[in-house]
């Protein structure tokens, strides 16, 4: 196990170093495997350091998890916020969760590790509600931009439904592409993706897909 650097830091870097030590050792070691003492070894600390910031490793896991989540769903959020078109920004979003970093099989390996953890523990379920909303909400608001650039706009509903269903197409792709992602090319999933979700919105093909060239 390689052991960070010890360096004198803020408050607020020393935490998110625990937590960033504490997803390492997830990832080489699973949830069970993961033990404080190796926690504080990948970090360079003691673990009385650690019981400054964290009550226990429950907690240590959780905030572990929601910075997982945090991660996956930032390059979706940045899309809806980048200041081009809503076409664009819609193109990207769904771009953003087929592509590395989010696709990468270490991502993939922690949400499977953290995600039987939902059904059973209220705060990890908690932390997976707030970014499913937060992720849900971003979606609806590039659709619903989308559709009034277009001259059609939707109401809440349907807009609703269709991130329910266009989120459905993005999670089967990424969760299929990153556990077998040397059978597709680097960009295979997500061009797939555009030309399913033109189908899914009733948009011409190609709609989506030549986004970045008009």
């Amino acid at each position: 196990m390689t052991r960070r650097t010890y360096h004198r830091a803020t408050e607020a870097e020393r935490r998110e170093d625990l937590i960033a030590a504490t997803l390492d050792c997830i990832a080489e070691f699973g949830i069970q495997g993961a033990t404080v003492r190796q926690i504080a070894t990948r970090a360079g600390v003691t673990g009385g350091l650690i019981r400054h910031y964290f009550d226990g490793k429950d907690q240590m896991m959780q905030a572990a998890y929601r910075q997982l989540m945090t991660d996956m769903c930032a390059p979706a959020h940045a899309a809806v916020t980048d200041g081009t078109d809503a076409r664009a920004r819609l193109r990207s979003f769904i771009t953003a969760n087929l592509t590395p970093p989010v696709t990468d099989p270490r991502t993939l390996s922690l949400w499977a590790a953290f995600i039987g953890h939902i059904r059973i523990d209220p705060v990890f379920a908690a932390i997976h509600r707030e970014h499913y909303l937060a992720f849900l909400k971003s979606l609806q608001t590039v659709l619903y931009d989308f559709f009034r650039e277009k001259g059609a706009p939707l109401d809440a509903q349907d807009c609703r439904r269709h991130a329910i269903a266009l989120n459905g197409i993005i999670d089967g792709l990424w969760l299929e592409g990153t556990l077998v992602a040397d059978m597709f090319g680097e960009s295979e999933l997500s061009d797939t993706a555009l030309i399913f979700v033109e189908r899914l919105l009733g948009l011409s093909p190609g709609e989506l897909a030549a986004a970045d060239h008009t």
